[in-house]
């Protein structure tokens, strides 16, 4: 069984996903409640993941006519 080794691109994902962490304890210091901005940090953070990984792309160029976005 080889190992594949660290995946490229993982660095920039977990970078953001640090700083995004950071901005939810910042941001939950404001508003004196740390639970609620790392609750927001974590939404956010998901929503990162699923953008970069889109951005990324596995399969470019890859055009479906029949999908318009509501099957998964």
């Amino acid at each position: 069984m080889s190992s594949r080794g660290w995946p490229k691109g993982r660095i920039g994902w977990i970078a953001g996903t640090v700083v995004l962490l950071i901005l939810g304890v910042v941001v939950g210091l404001i508003l004196e409640n740390v639970w609620l901005g790392l609750a927001l940090a974590t939404i956010v953070s998901i929503g990162w993941l699923m953008a970069y990984e889109s951005w990324r792309g596995k399969n470019p160029g890859l055009h479906d006519p029949w999908d318009d976005g509501a099957q998964l």
